[in-house]
């Protein structure tokens, strides 16, 4: 029977392919199809098609085998109707592909085949290329695609851990989103599994944090004193977090299927607003804003002051009212993520570093602006990364663009500040090259899953303090919260007959 890797050389024998069009990609990328590291996309929502040309760019790679719970293009979401097809279509550069669907938002595995296949089908004689497989359940296609190389998880969170750990246990390398997972021990399995199986992974957020090099320079240097507080606040969510669970009885769309889509989690009946852009608010489906944006501000920070657990956890977070007969009531809400809320965490010293808090702010929440900044009439900006000493401070960007000192006073003359280091975002991939070095036989890359369990942890404690709403004091050892029994069972997830990642 032929193989995969075999039925790809065939296909190729006189075509090289320019994985993007050259007026996309400036220049073609020849590499021989035996020597292509293959790759099945898991997850080909409206994310996942948006992140797959990125991938497809790569010349070392090619995609043959997409995976999602869902069939056709049908309910999902998006910041603009016909954005992501335009864009789609500009990767491809045919202005008519998919001719006629224009008002729906495209998604599922067979807009995704059918994208992959138009994708690799440019540069082959006669334009036609049929050597992408579609399956609907990860499992299916990790039994039957055994020469697959690797796998990218593009996934709603809540099935970040489970599919991961069954890839790496078959072997499979992995490309995966942010979070690890949404569970914290489950997270830690994933870590773990990881080392046990040696396979190269890729935790992509790595590609967007900023440098550290600039504001290390100073921390080490003494200019705003001992460091005190990290403050990052950004202005998600922006998508609908719900105050109430999901009564209406709603059809499940043709072609999708609901309970591959709730993988571990307990049952319950359809709703669209539990799926596509919208999981990300449910803390069973997604991590909130921190998982969705934390990993890109935060990770790098984490390495630098070399965070590891926190002792604390205090969450301060908006509620919801409402009314029954007549009388005011508040909401009891452990389903979804507040609109806004900012979380303290508490971090010892440790080596050189004095003891340190860490706050993050969403929703629309700020730290106050700084006495600095008010004399000059100048306010935070939207979003932002803040470092407070006892002597100055730090203002950057989100992710790390452009800091900059705003210190006590003025500066001293004989001060030469060091040069700026701006962020990395924009910048060709590293991560990805050095993870196919890995996959190749080289060491692990700087964004492998086992470099990011302090930042895995603090996501994941996070959504255990805004579950409970209280401040929780915290064993790194043990991975246990000390002062409120409520607060481990959020920790785990109960996993649904077959689901347990243990028993894979």
């Amino acid at each position: 029977m032929m193989n995969r890797r075999t039925f790809l050389e065939t296909a190729s024998a006189s075509a090289c392919f320019t994985i993007l069009p050259r007026h996309v990609l400036g220049g073609s990328g020849v590499v021989p199809p035996s020597d292509k590291i293959t790759v099945a996309h898991i997850g080909t929502g409206t994310q996942g098609l948006r992140e797959m040309p990125r991938l497809m760019a790569i010349p070392e790679i090619q995609i043959v085998a997409v995976c999602d719970p869902s069939k056709h293009a049908i309910g999902y979401r998006d910041w603009g109707t016909d954005d992501l097809l335009n864009e789609l279509r500009t990767v491809l550069d045919k202005p008519e592909w998919m001719a006629g669907t224009e008002g729906t938002v495209p998604g599922g595995r067979d807009v995704a085949k059918n994208f992959v296949e138009t994708y690799y089908a440019t540069e082959l004689p006669g334009g036609a290329f049929k050597g992408c497989s579609s399956y609907a359940d990860f499992r299916e296609l990790l039994d039957k695609e055994k020469d697959v190389d690797a796998v990218k998880i593009m996934t709603p969170d809540h099935l970040h851990g489970i599919i991961s750990i069954a890839s790496m246990k078959r072997g499979k390398h992995v490309i995966m989103h942010k979070p690890i997972a949404n569970r914290l021990q489950e997270a830690r399995m994933v870590i773990d599994t990881a080392r046990e199986t040696r396979v190269a992974t890729h935790f992509m957020p790595w590609e967007a944090n900023g440098s550290m090099d600039q504001v290390m320079a100073w921390i080490n240097g003494g200019v705003i004193g001992d460091l005190r507080e990290i403050h990052n606040w950004t202005n998600r969510p922006v998508w609908p977090q719900y105050t109430s669970v999901p009564t209406a009885s709603t059809p499940v769309p043709e072609g999708f299927d609901w309970d591959l889509w709730l993988g571990p989690e307990a049952y319950r009946p359809y709703s669209p607003d539990y799926t596509n852009m919208v999981f990300r608010g449910w803390y069973d489906f997604g991590g909130g804003s921190m998982a969705d944006m934390g990993h890109y501000s935060l990770w790098t920070v984490f390495n630098a002051l070399e965070l590891g657990s926190p002792i604390s956890v205090e969450p301060t977070l908006t509620h919801t009212c409402g009314l029954k007969d007549g009388i005011a009531f508040t909401v009891n809400n452990d389903f979804s993520f507040p609109t806004a809320s900012t979380v303290r965490f508490k971090y010892p010293a440790s080596g050189k570093r004095s003891a340190v808090d860490l706050v993050w702010y969403d929703g629309g929440m700020r730290p106050p602006t700084p006495e600095e900044l008010e004399i000059d009439n100048e306010e935070l900006p939207i979003e932002g990364m803040m470092f407070v000493g006892s002597k100055g401070k730090i203002l950057a960007g989100f992710l790390l663009e452009d800091p900059h000192l705003i210190l006590q006073g003025r500066m001293p003359k004989d001060l030469v500040a060091p040069v700026r280091v701006r962020g990395q975002r924009g910048v060709v991939p590293s991560g990805m090259r050095q993870w196919i070095a890995a996959v190749r036989g080289g060491p692990q890359s700087p964004s492998c899953f086992l470099n990011a369990g302090p930042i895995s942890e603090a996501v994941n404690l996070y959504a255990v303090a805004l579950r409970t709403g209280k401040k929780l004091l915290y064993d790194g050892q043990s991975q246990k919260v000390t002062n409120v029994a409520e607060a481990d069972k959020y920790l785990s997830r109960e996993y649904r007959k077959g689901w347990d990642p243990r028993a894979q």
